[in-house]
Order: structure tokens, then sequence, then C-alpha cells
């Protein structure tokens, strides 16, 4: 059942649940909860812009293996920050309500394991994870597997239903409390909150027809839908803004308009030309208010394509919305709450906080689920219906207009790409120098040497720390065997390919081809330990062959006595001064090894590459190339 609804999930949906931890007496606690959370969010949230869809909080009745709770799913478009500010939520939710416990996911599933992914049990995995990641008190709790099934390490061990699961947190919520670094990766991904809601806005000047500009004064959050009708239009789209019937461009005004950073940047980097029917024309890109003009020349276009779609609706359909018992309990919450912070009533900061909390009521608690279709130009159209236009009102407001927010966050510079960079490597701080010297160079050796030991399959090859420590049985007469039928097969045995390969070689030798059966069948007799030691003679005569040319110079050799000396000596004495009496000194195998590493490490020149993936994969992780010239130089002395 978890599957399926996990699957139902749109690819940019966030799905919040909370459950009441006790059953007794639980939907009773979810009543009471559901008004009080909207009250308490009510400071939050009203000034915050969605993307998409705001947070909404529905009263669910229990369905199969789910109990009854309150949640709801959120669109968050292409601002992942707000699925973080709702994980944010969730948490202080579970933090000011301790009956409560939370579950949050999205189409990839348990997202806030992903996000602690380096630290997780290696127990936990996708297949096992549903209902066992959730909110409770304010921390992040983990349900492990029965101790039966860890200690058999049953990776395929059924999920526990989220009624089981509420049953193990009420009763024993420190046991499952989740690891200090799994929770302080998630915890560090909403920190900030709620300061970081004012940082992520963006206050430009715009150059609007007047009636937007009331429209954003009485609903502020109105500005995301109108950004993304203009950047996901489409031709038919403005076919309704050649004529602009609702918004002309007669009556302009510059006025300031708070978008998210997200949303601005979707604005202004949409490169367009409007029609020249619309009325809407652009100064040169030199006058210093260009910008201001050319963003309310896109965001008329996103109010008027949402005004062109809307429905015929009564002007008194919102109205009725606020004039119901449910308003008033929760303007005399607010009230309580000290929301109005001690303003007059009807005064202007009076009136600018009771217009956003209105706006909080419309799309947070009166709206039903089926509003995920609603278009917001039924809202603009009703406010234009309800709202006095004081046109000399904007523009003796526009001669003092606040400055506008720097927007050079939009260009990444490399010096801000190198602080990035920096920010990032300090979570795994670098050796000091002292360290540094006494690096041991042995570790890289024996880490790749155990690297290559290890077996791959069909999942990748295995690092030296994550397989088991099984030992790995060798039947040598198994092996035996089986090399002497390779060795030994008969002409017979070989299929088709074989034969036609064999046929392409110009055996010059007459005596090789006249070899009779009994010659055969005597090879196919030869005792394993004769192989071996036929094998070993023709390696020792490529080692002498290879000893009088240049390619054993390109190689690191082990130090020898005296012995080795001479033996040098003899070889440069020429080819035939003795060469097969010559002791061949062995190659050493790691420092070439080490040394070959280290060049290649070098010419990645600080940036990602082979060397440093494969190390890094086994735990290796090399200090940093302060002289590129003389590393492998050093290494190899």
């Amino acid at each position: 059942m978890e599957g399926l609804g996990r699957a139902a999930l749109a690819e940019d949906a966030v799905r919040y649940r909370l459950f009441a931890a006790a059953a007794a007496g639980g939907e009773a606690l979810l009543r009471r909860c559901a008004e009080a959370i909207v009250v308490r969010l009510a400071p939050l949230l009203s000034t915050y812009i969605w993307q998409r869809q705001p947070f909404r909080l529905r009263c669910v009745p229990a369905r199969g293996d789910t109990p009854a709770h309150i949640g709801g799913t959120t669109l968050f478009g292409d601002n992942v920050e707000d699925e973080w500010f709702i994980v944010y939520l969730v948490r202080e939710i579970t933090r000011e309500f301790p009956g409560l416990a939370a579950r949050i996911d999205d189409n990839d599933g348990e997202f806030l394991l992903i996000e602690a992914a380096d630290f997780l049990p290696k127990w936990l995995n996708p297949e096992n994870s549903d209902n066992r990641v959730f909110f409770y008190k304010g921390e992040l709790h983990i349900i492990p597997l029965s101790e039966t099934d860890e200690q058999e390490c049953d990776l395929s061990a059924a999920c526990p239903t989220i009624s089981q699961a509420l049953t193990l947190l009420s009763s024993r919520s420190e046991e499952f409390l989740a690891a200090e670094p799994i929770r302080a990766a998630v915890y560090k991904r909403i920190s900030g909150y709620p300061e970081k809601i004012q940082a992520s806005f963006h206050r430009a000047h715009c150059y609007l027809p007047a009636g937007i500009v009331a429209v954003l004064r009485q609903c502020p959050s109105l500005v995301a839908p109108a950004v993304q009708a203009f950047y996901l239009r489409d031709p038919v789209d403005l076919r309704a803004c050649r004529s602009f019937q609702t918004f002309p461009p007669d009556e302009r005004v510059m006025t300031v308009v708070t978008f998210t950073k997200c949303l601005y940047a979707q604005l202004v980097q949409q490169k367009f030309i409007p029609d020249r029917r619309s009325g809407y024309t652009l100064p040169l890109p030199s006058h210093p208010q260009y910008k201001a003009y050319e963003l309310g020349m896109k965001l008329a276009h996103g109010f008027e394509i949402l005004c062109s779609k809307c429905s015929k609706v009564s002007p008194d359909s919102e109205r009725n919305v606020l004039s119901g018992p449910l308003w008033e309990r929760f303007l005399s919450s607010l009230k309580e709450k000290h929301y109005f912070k001690g303003e007059m009533e009807g005064s202007a900061k009076y009136l600018e906080l009771l217009h956003k909390a209105e706006d909080y009521f419309r799309q947070s608690v009166t709206k039903p689920e089926s509003s995920v279709e609603a278009n917001p130009g039924d809202e603009i159209l009703t406010l234009l219906r309800t709202t006095t236009i004081d046109l000399k009102e904007f523009e003796r407001e526009a001669a003092c207009l606040p400055p506008e927010d720097d927007d050079s966050w939009l260009e990444i510079t490399p010096d801000d790409l190198d602080q990035m960079l920096k920010e990032t490597r300090n979570e795994f701080p670098p050796s000091s120098n002292e360290e540094e010297q006494k690096y041991d160079l042995e570790a890289v050796a024996e880490s790749m040497k155990a690297f290559v030991s290890k077996v791959s399959t069909h999942e990748g090859a295995e690092m030296p720390w994550s397989s088991d420590q099984s030992h790995v049985t060798f039947d040598v007469d198994s092996f035996t065997k089986a090399l002497d039928r390779i060795l030994g097969a008969d002409s017979e045995e070989l299929d088709s390919d074989d034969l036609d390969e064999e046929q392409e070689f110009d055996f010059s030798d007459e005596d090789d081809e006249d070899l009779g059966d009994e010659n055969q069948r005597e090879d196919e007799k030869v005792s394993p330990n004769e192989l071996i030691g036929s094998l070993k003679s023709y390696m020792n005569e490529m080692d002498r062959e290879l000893a009088q040319t240049n390619i054993g110079k390109s190689f690191t050799t082990q130090k020898k006595g005296a012995s080795s000396v001479n033996a040098a000596t003899s070889q440069s004495a020429g080819p035939d001064s003795g060469a097969e009496e010559t002791e061949l000194t062995p190659v050493d195998v790691d420092m070439n090894l080490v040394a070959n590493l280290l060049e290649s490490y070098s010419a990645q020149s600080g940036l990602a590459g082979p060397t440093s993936n494969i190390l890094q994969s086994m735990g290796v992780h090399l200090p940093e190339n302060a002289d590129c010239t003389g590393s492998n130089k050093g290494a190899t002395e």
C-alpha cells in the first residue's frame, strides 16, 4: 500500500502526514491540533510566497493500514527550498505538539535518508525503509529491524505498518532516536529557518499597471502564479496578450514587487519581445530603468494570461469565506497570539497584516483538495472588483521607493565557486603539514592490492571494507583438473570457431603438423607439476630476453647487495658476456604501483580523476599536491 501511494506522487510533490502517537483519543487529538497548528503557523506562512502550492493540512479518515491523520501534499515546482521549509514546519509541529508523530516523503521515497546517505546503517535500504522514519517530539527517529533480523542482516525484512511504528514510538521512542550524524545532516539542511525566509526574497522595481499593483497589495502571493503563467506560456496563452483587456498598459506606475529568488530568476532570465498590438513598449537597454520596464511587462503578461483562463464567479464568493464562524475563530486566535503586534485596528500596518491573514486563510484553511486545479485568475478578478485603485496615491509612493535588492547573486564568479568548494571541503578538513610528512604510502599500495583481491559482482566491485570477511576456499585439485582439460583438449573437442582460428596461423614447421595421435595423448597425460615447471621455464626465457632491452629500466627494482651490482656490471658488458648467468633483480611492485598512482594523481591538477576517485572510494585520501613537479621524484627516491 505504501509503495502504491508513493508512486502516485508527482515528481515535484512532497507529502506530509501527522499521526496521533497514542491510539487512545487519537482522532480527538487530531481535531484539536488541526486548528491550533493553523494559528501557530500563521505568522510564518502569512508572509511566505510558495512556488506552486501552499502548505495545507486536512483531516484524513482512517483507510486500510493507514490510521486517521492530518496532512496534505504540496507541489513545490522548481523551488526545492519549499520542500525543505515544509520539513522544518513538520519538525516544529511535532516539537510544539508532542502527541503527534510525522512522516514526510516525496516521489524519491525517504528523501531525508538520502540527505544523510553517508551515515546510514548498512541494514537500511530503500526496500525496507517504509514506515521507519518519523519526526517525534522534534527529533528524527528511525525504527530499526528486530534484533533477530538485524543479527541475520535480513535486508528484505518486511516493513512495519504505521500503527505498529506508532506503538513503538509512543512506548520506546528514546531507543529509536536516529544517530547523531544522521540527525546533523538533516538538521543542517533546514538550519536557518525562520530567518532564512526573508533571505529567500528578492525585491525589485517593476513598472506595472495600477490594477496589478492594487492586487499585489491585497495578495502578494499572487506573484507566484503570474510568474509561472508567463514562464510556462504557449502560443495560445499569448493570444490574450494581444489586446490586454484586463490590464491595459495605459495606467502604469513604478512599484516594488517582492519575489522569491527562484521566481525572480525565472522571470529575469526569460528573453521575450511583446506583441506590437499589446501596447507594451520597452525603452532602450541603456535606459536606467530598462530592467523595471522589462520585469513589469513580463509580469503583466502573466497576470493577463491568468485572467484569460478564469471562470465566471460571483463577486461575493470569496467574501463569504471570510464571514463564517471558522474565520471568526481564526481571527480571535490570531489576536490572542498577538499576531497584529499591538497595531491599532484600522491602521495601515493593521490592514496589511489583516490582508496577509485573509490570504493565508483562503489558501490554507478553506480551499478543498480539488482546489489544486483552481485558477488564480478568479481571485485576481474578484480583488479587482472589490479593491479601490488610487492611481495618484500609487504615483506619490513611486516618487520615494526604497532601493531594490542587488541581483548579483544570479552570477557565480570563479571566486564564488572557490568559496563554495572551500565551505564544502571544511566538512572534511585536510591533514596538517606534520601529518602529510608522516603520510604512509604503504597504505596506498595495501589498499589497492586489497581492492584488486576482492570479488566483483553484477552490483559492482566490492570495496575492501564493505565486503564480508568470509574466507574464500580454493580447491587445488579441481583447479588443476580444469587447467588440464583446457591445455590438453583434443582437436575433436574444439568448436568450429576454434578450428577457423587455428587455420589462420601459418605453421612453417612441418614436423609439428605431422604429430600423431600417440604424441597428443602423451601430452595430455603430462602431470600438473610438469606443466607448471614448463611455464616457469618459459617465463625465465622471457625474462632473459627482456633483460637485454630497455623495458626493465622503466620499472623500479628492489635494492640488492653486492651481487646485484656485479650482476648489473655483467649486464652492461653486453649480451654476449654471460647474460644467461646474470641474476635478475626482482621488480619492486609496491614502489611502482605507488609511483604510477602519484604520477596519475599529479596529472589531475587538483581535479577529479580516476586515481582520486578509486582511492577515496577505498577510504584513502591523498594530501594536496603542493609541488606537482617534485612529488613523483620525491616518492620514487
